[in-house]
């Protein structure tokens, strides 16, 4: 069974928008694992724009299922990683720049700093995953790294689908098939939805788990939206 990892980042977006603590991410937090996900996802950024460092660790107490941070191993992340020690933390190549994750890793060329991250993040009993493309290649050089597993960079997949265009999902596939292989578990993030998930699991061998956020939240305000309209009403009505 593949396991949903709930990306909580645009819940801390809503709420830094704002100031104070609405809404309030520990509650979403418990919420989501409570409604079913196996997994809560954050993405600290070094400017903390949505996820702050502190975050981090208030929601390790919170977190029962499978905690996964995600984030560029620059000095300051490392050293959250290793002090709060969650069940996975994933390496993502972020400039600091970037509004959102757009490229996965060269694992050819940056082989041996991650080996030295991946190493140090093992040492310390932490599942370690790695941001990547479907480029075979880059596969077997990530395996080569000592990771535990990827994690497919799925932005082309997901905006090709929405196009009609199935066959997008058959780099996905042959990269998957080529990971399990190597003894690389499988997980898969980026723009996948209630439209394309369904799809990509079926032709995903072997996938474990998937780390949906953006578009989970935006979808969870559309299918909502009604219901909470219908309840200010009704109570503008007593």
């Amino acid at each position: 069974m593949t396991k949903l990892s709930v990306n909580i980042n645009k819940i801390a977006t809503l709420r830094n928008s704002r100031g104070g603590n609405v809404p309030n991410l520990l509650q979403v937090a418990k919420d989501v694992q409570e409604f079913g996900a196996e997994g809560v996802t954050i993405h600290p950024r070094p400017d903390e724009r949505h996820i702050r460092y502190q975050d981090a660790y208030d929601l390790k107490p919170v977190v029962v299922t499978e905690y996964n941070i995600e984030g560029n191993p620059i000095q300051k992340f490392k050293d959250l990683v290793l002090d709060i020690k969650p069940t996975q933390v994933t390496l993502v190549p972020d400039g600091d720049d970037v509004l959102t994750s757009n490229a996965g890793w060269d694992t050819i060329n940056h082989q041996s700093y991650l080996k030295d991250v991946i190493a140090e993040f093992k040492e310390a009993g932490i599942r370690t995953s790695i941001f990547i493309d479907t480029d075979l290649k880059l596969i077997e050089a990530a395996a080569a790294t000592g990771t535990d597993r990827i994690e497919l960079y799925t932005e082309h997949f997901a905006t090709e689908f929405a196009n009609g265009n199935k066959d997008a999902v058959k780099p996905y596939t042959e990269a998957a098939v080529l990971a399990h292989d190597l003894g690389l578990g499988i997980n898969a993030g980026h723009d996948l939805n209630l439209e394309n998930i369904q799809f990509f699991k079926q032709n995903i061998p072997n996938l474990a788990e998937v780390s949906i956020g953006h578009a989970l939240i935006s979808e969870s305000i559309y299918l909502g939206i009604e219901n909470v309209v219908n309840m200010y009403l009704h109570r503008l009505k007593g």
